[in-house]
């Protein structure tokens, strides 16, 4: 089943951030339940993969001013039928920061998540005649810790509005958004 190794890194996460249990198991009652998890017509809701982002020196994180969400987020995005989340995580990362080279982290040689998290994305309705371009739905979202080798330039893309680099300090001052500051408190910057 294309959905196991998905299912096992679930295990893994849970192992290693049990007071996390309830978000867990709805990702993993997901991941049993619909066999088009992977998919972003998969609802109520479905897997995305995201990437939290670190500096050589792990002194900054990369954050891009989400054009859709008008805000500062990790970089990430819908798996679109690929069952390798961590696959998902990198493309993503890559295709909205321009860093070519990046390091995933791993926890005693194995891949486990830096972070999981679900929320609702809102409907978008069009402009002018508000007809909804997409409805409400969740995004059941696996992210992954890496580490930028020095030297690569930040390219934004289309999808956001800026991409940069932040310290702890200023990530403070930009964001109030738990899900980003967990990650930051498990992952750094430090």
């Amino acid at each position: 089943m294309h959905r196991q190794s998905l299912l096992k890194m679930l295990q893994r996460y849970a192992s290693q951030y049990p007071d996390e249990v309830s978000v867990v198991q709805q990702i993993t009652s997901l991941v049993d339940s619909a066999p088009d998890c992977f998919e972003r017509t998969c609802r109520p809701g479905h897997i995305t993969g995201s990437a939290w982002i670190l500096s050589h020196d792990r002194t900054r994180c990369l954050l891009v001013h989400h054009r859709k969400l008008n805000r500062w987020l990790q970089p990430g995005g819908h798996a679109d039928g690929q069952a390798d989340i961590e696959a998902v995580a990198l493309r993503e990362a890559q295709e909205e920061s321009g860093l070519q080279h990046l390091d995933f982290q791993h926890v005693d040689g194995i891949l486990v998540p830096l972070d999981i998290d679900v929320h609702v994305i809102p409907a978008r309705h069009e402009k002018t005649t508000q007809t909804v371009l997409e409805d409400a739905h969740e995004h059941h979202d696996i992210r992954f810790l890496f580490v930028a080798p020095a030297g690569q330039e930040l390219v934004l893309s289309d999808e956001s509005h800026d991409v940069r680099w932040f310290s702890r300090e200023e990530l403070r001052n930009i964001t109030d958004e738990e899900s980003v500051l967990r990650m930051q408190r498990k992952a750094g910057p430090f």
